[in-house]
């Protein structure tokens, strides 16, 4: 009979008072009051991956043998269970917990015990151990993340990216390299540019997915496979990749993926890292060109959202632009502690998984919501200001490009200097120094502005 302050439970270490209206037991009670470190939990994605990798190895233990038929099928049910969400309340242990996660896989295997009626070592945790749960629960979740989420949401971006760049191909403006003037181009190609870079993004982000599919169920402890019986693995993660259908297979060393975490290094926070890259390019340039709006670049005019001050009355901010930066900067902080949580593994465990998962899972979130807001809220508002673009193409001293092939490199830099120095368009400068026609310099200047593009 459970008392009004809780339950008493026992393990080895001894007896601990478990709140009355929990499913979790003991060893996740401990652990709650062991790592009492932060206010980060573990990601829903990654807890629903736990719920289907028991489900699937009770369902393969039934199979098999390994448990009763009725008992591995009860098992099976309350694992669905977490697998589609519920019971999420109950998942309470910090992410700064034990480094193999062992915390976390026993809190669901009490949950899952209490409800069942099984034992959540003998039972639940039947051919597993905390060590070969956890890591393909990491990659699990962030397939179906990456899948669901971040693909989408980059190709909404890309999207909204190419249709400005059909909007804005006729548009003239003034190329820049070195944030210094160079020759003119339209504003699509620009914009084609940035939606190339999303979709070459997104190209590798499927690629390193492929890294991914291969997990580690089945090597219990250390990579061995010890309690384990024959044809677990193989049986287990077919039932996952038939559930997710996504073609995960088993790991080829055992050993190598329990103990290692690089692939998840190299293949998935490398490719997010590089995304998060791009996106600041993107972001950044779009602060640039819609600058001002009197006194900066102004080439691009951008919604107002909302006010931008508390004190400059009128002034509106490129909000979603900065959101965005601050997530990109947030992913490549999470991709320097996946590095060093990969590195932190010592002989047959990392000993960082629940770091590495966390940071993984929260990197891919952000970029998935990020990238969907910065197409919706601000690609998708953009209008270009085609008459300021003309008139820094007119004013650039990059124009004088234009006149090499005619007076070659050192006159045309001569004429350059001139127009700078007198506040004079290259234009004006040559009409008076170039000794061309005037009709000639209006043919020079027309075909270099209206130059064949490659990507037309």
């Amino acid at each position: 009979m459970e008392e009004p302050d809780g339950r008493l439970e026992r393990d080895y270490t001894g007896e601990l008072r478990v709140p009355a209206n929990v499913f979790y037991g003991v060893q996740t009670q401990r652990a709650v009051e062991n790592f009492r470190v932060s206010e980060c939990r573990f990601q829903r994605n990654f807890i629903q991956s736990i719920g289907l990798i028991k489900a699937c190895a009770a369902k393969a233990n039934g199979e098999l043998g390994a448990l009763p038929a009725d008992l591995a099928f009860r098992i099976a049910e309350i694992a669905d269970r977490i697998a589609s969400g519920l019971h999420f309340d109950d998942f309470v242990v910090d992410v700064f917990q034990s480094g193999s996660g062992t915390s976390t896989n026993m809190n669901a295997n009490e949950i899952i015990a209490r409800i069942s009626g099984a034992h959540p070592n003998d039972d639940v945790n039947c051919s597993q151990s905390s060590n070969d749960v956890i890591p393909p629960a990491i990659h699990i979740a962030a397939v179906l993340a990456i899948r669901d989420e971040l693909l989408p949401g980059m190709e909404l971006l890309r999207s909204r990216l190419e249709g400005k760049s059909h909007e804005f191909w006729d548009v003239i403006k003034i190329g820049r390299t070195h944030l210094q003037d160079a020759t003119p181009m339209m504003m699509g190609e620009e914009f084609g540019g940035y939606a190339h870079q999303l979709m070459a993004s997104a190209e590798r982000v499927k690629l390193a997915m492929e890294g991914i599919y291969e997990i580690p169920l089945g090597g219990t402890a250390i990579g061995t496979g010890v309690n384990m019986p024959i044809g677990f693995a193989a049986r287990a993660i077919a039932l996952i990749a038939e559930r997710t259908e996504m073609p995960f297979r088993e790991a080829r060393n055992h050993f190598e993926a329990q103990a290692a975490k690089d692939a998840v290094l190299f293949f998935l926070s490398g490719a997010l890292k590089a995304y998060a890259v791009a996106l600041t390019k993107a972001a950044n340039d779009i602060r640039w060109m819609g600058s001002g709006p009197r006194c900066g670049l102004g080439e691009i005019r951008l919604k107002a959202l909302q006010p931008g001050s508390s004190i400059m009355p009128g002034r509106v901010n490129p909000v979603i632009a900065a959101s965005v930066l601050m997530v990109c900067a947030q992913i490549i902080g999470d991709d320097a502690a996946i590095t060093w949580g990969c590195a932190a593994g010592n002989f047959e465990l990392n000993a960082m998984m629940p770091l590495i998962a966390h940071n993984l899972l929260d990197s891919i979130s952000l970029l998935a919501t990020s990238s969907a807001s910065f197409g919706n809220l601000c690609i998708g508002t953009i209008s270009a200001n085609s008459q300021r673009t003309s008139e820094m193409v007119e004013q650039s001293l990059a124009m004088a490009t234009f006149l090499t092939p005619e007076i070659r490199y050192d006159r045309a830099a001569a004429i350059a200097k001139e127009a700078y120095h007198s506040g004079r368009t290259v234009r004006d400068v040559a009409i008076e120094l170039s000794g061309l026609s005037v009709r000639k310099i209006e043919q020079l200047f027309a075909a270099g502005n209206t130059q064949p593009s490659c990507l037309r």
